[in-house]
């Protein structure tokens, strides 16, 4: 069956989406720096969760999130950071995209507050072992790091988290309304001898025994 496109009104130029959205303020035109500040590093140092942006050389764009006690990234001086790549499930998405296109996006969260912290930049993947070491959880160092040089970098209005009430226990849907991973991944992979159960296993296992 054939799935018709559903879109019928297309802004097709950056004069056509100004004028319908407007110009922005002078705050917002000016705020952006080109370096890691100390009001910067302190919140990458409160940081325990950031998204990852990446794209191959075609343009097909892969976004990851990457977490750890905070500060788990190392701000190594005004141009550049680190953020060590931890065990995964080898698809290694983000660090082949790297290797075709260094262009990078990332945002960094604290739980609770509003603002986010966007970082833009060039990503490289380091073998260091002095700066890699440094990044050692329970005896385990990480192979790669990520490297980014800062192009780009500025504190993002808390709009969305008031909107969302993410961060608002409240509006939370109830635990047994949850989607079910394993149940998605059952479903999706189609994978002979498995079931939803086998699959909530291997999860629980890699969570509980993998995550360094």
């Amino acid at each position: 069956m054939e799935i018709g496109n559903p879109f019928k009104d297309i802004i097709e130029s950056e004069e056509g989406l100004r004028s319908l959205v407007g110009y922005p303020s002078e705050l917002v035109k000016n705020k952006v720096i080109t370096y890691i500040d100390h009001h910067c590093s302190t919140f990458i140092s409160k940081s325990p969760f950031l998204v990852l942006s990446t794209a191959d050389a075609s343009g097909f764009c892969d976004v990851s999130p990457r977490g750890d006690v905070s500060g788990f990234v190392h701000v190594l001086n005004e141009k550049y950071l680190i953020i060590p790549e931890r065990p995964g499930n080898k698809r290694i998405d983000t660090m082949r995209n790297i290797l075709s296109n260094p262009n990078v996006g990332l945002i960094f969260f604290i739980p609770g507050l509003g603002e986010t912290l966007r970082i833009n930049g060039r990503a490289a993947l380091v073998r260091d072992n002095e700066l890699l070491e440094k990044m050692t959880v329970k005896g385990r160092t990480p192979l790669v790091g990520i490297g980014v040089e800062v192009e780009e970098c500025y504190i993002h209005c808390a709009k969305a988290f008031k909107r969302s009430g993410l961060w608002d226990p409240s509006s939370w849907a109830d635990q047994e309304t949850l989607p079910s991973a394993a149940q998605i991944l059952f479903e999706h992979a189609k994978l002979p001898n498995s079931s939803a159960e086998t699959i909530e296993e291997s999860l629980n296992e890699s969570y509980s025994k993998r995550l360094y």
